[in-house]
């Protein structure tokens, strides 16, 4: 009878063993779902909350794995739309030709990472461009953008009838913005202040600077954003959601910590000017959610005026339908 107890009890205790172990193996086991993110552009403070999500393991905890890449095969509003990137990066502005093609793209606006527009024209501090009118007889280095140019001319002409034919224009193959004012390879750039602004002055370069909001609050257009492709928004709306919630933690993260997320973003891209990165942090991090309750969230009237301005200054094909290419269905509450 011992011997017997003594067996059932083996054949128990190996069973239950047998059970943990196979638990324990299928936790091991359990897939992360992929998920692929291509900038803009080299990493910086505006990507800052995604690699904070990354750093923390609030991707993991969703159960994805994230790959943040920057586009190498095209922009990435193609490498988005031909699935090989689940999310991207662009601006409301640059997507609006998307939006009046005869062959959209299939993407869609899901978030914005910064509340306002932070643009606008930097100079060299003294010689009269702290406001649009000042631009005339200066030189400025230019894409060569419609919308880039009709937004200056709106902005100039708001300034006591400014005349933007005035302006001496030259090409902008301008990577560094303080050195090519300091070296007067042009007397006016556009940048975008949180990186350009930041960066004059920790290299000591004094500035004048105008936003384009603070003259136009129709150019309060949403920039940068974060897009997705259609297919994929509609095939795995849980997982869309989960990124963006994960995402949302990484940024609410930098607004409360910019030092520890400049020091996350400085881990994951050694390459970066430490100084910069911690004095551009500490101002962005404000740009984050800024007023509004939530990170990311898109507000419609500002949306559809800049689409609006587009279409009255025919800038745009055709008139860009109203709610077009963006939708705050997949944020958090």
């Amino acid at each position: 009878m011992k011997k017997l107890i003594s067996g059932i009890l083996l054949v128990t205790t190996l069973i239950t063993l047998g059970a943990c172990h196979s638990g324990q193996a299928s936790k091991k086991e359990t897939k992360l779902e992929k998920v692929t993110f291509v900038l803009d552009w080299t990493p910086n403070t505006n990507h800052t909350g995604l690699y904070v999500a990354k750093e923390k393991g609030y991707f993991k905890e969703a159960g994805l794995d994230v790959s943040i890449v920057q586009p190498s095969d095209g922009d990435a509003s193609m490498i988005v739309a031909s699935n090989k990137a689940q999310f991207g990066i662009s601006a409301q502005d640059s997507l609006a030709a998307n939006y009046v093609s005869a062959k959209p793209l299939p993407i869609t606006t899901v978030a914005t990472i910064l509340q306002h527009n932070t643009s606008g024209i930097v100079s060299r501090k003294g010689e009269g461009i702290n406001h649009p009118k000042g631009l005339e007889k200066k030189t400025y280095a230019t894409w060569d953008s419609p919308i880039e140019k009709a937004m200056i001319k709106d902005v100039m002409a708001k300034d006591n009838g400014g005349d933007f034919n005035k302006v001496k224009l030259i090409p902008n193959t301008i990577v560094d913005e303080p050195l090519a004012l300091k070296e007067k390879q042009a007397d006016a750039i556009w940048i975008f202040y949180g990186w350009g602004g930041i960066k004059a002055g920790v290299d000591n370069v004094a500035i004048d600077y105008f936003n384009f909001k603070d003259i136009n609050p129709v150019f309060d257009y949403y920039t940068p954003v974060i897009f997705a492709n259609d297919t994929f928004l509609k095939e795995n709306p849980k997982t869309a959601k989960k990124f963006l919630a994960a995402a949302s933690k990484g940024y609410e993260d930098a607004i409360k910590d910019p030092q520890a997320a400049a020091d996350i973003l400085c881990k994951e891209v050694p390459e970066l000017d430490k100084n910069l990165v911690q004095k551009s942090q500490a101002w962005i991090s404000q740009q984050y959610k800024a007023e509004a309750k939530s990170w990311g969230y898109i507000d419609p009237k500002r949306w559809n005026a800049f689409y609006d301005w587009l279409s009255e200054n025919k800038l745009v094909a055709k008139k860009i339908p109203e709610n077009t290419g963006f939708t705050n269905a997949y944020l958090s509450e």
